[in-house]
């Protein structure tokens, strides 16, 4: 059987691999953690995804190259709806982050530096409604 797996969408290496560390620190193994340097790179990765892996939460950015964080996200809830979307960024403006909430169903959005204790809350309370 396989487990559900956590997405992290940054640019930035060491945001991924601090992502991955507070995450695996509080999940352990209960989830695979799959990291991705840009929008495109992640819409990439959930295509090659088996068809019984399941993504169930994205953690995105929204300053990235080429595609913006709210333009992943909404072209994530198109194809993936069920999935649990929250942004994470220093520099997001009003209207991104509301683009994201009507168009892609954002869960929360987070600023950077954020609490991991806050973005560990978020992330289960977000699964709490799947």
């Amino acid at each position: 059987m396989n487990k559900p797996i956590i997405l992290c969408v940054d640019d930035e290496p060491d945001i991924l691999n601090t992502l991955k560390m507070q995450l695996k620190n509080e999940f352990k193994n209960d989830y695979f953690y799959e990291l991705a340097e840009s929008g495109e790179e992640a819409l990439d990765l959930l295509e090659d995804f088996p068809e019984e892996a399941e993504v169930i939460v994205v953690v995105s950015d929204w300053q990235m190259p080429g595609i913006k964080g709210d333009e992943f996200l909404i072209k994530l809830h198109q194809k993936y709806p069920k999935i649990i979307k929250v942004m994470l960024t220093g520099q997001a403006d009003a209207a991104a982050v509301q683009r994201a909430v009507e168009e892609a169903d954002l869960y929360c959005c987070l600023y950077k530096p954020w609490e991991s204790k806050e973005l560990i809350e978020t992330i289960k309370s977000g699964l709490a409604k799947l």
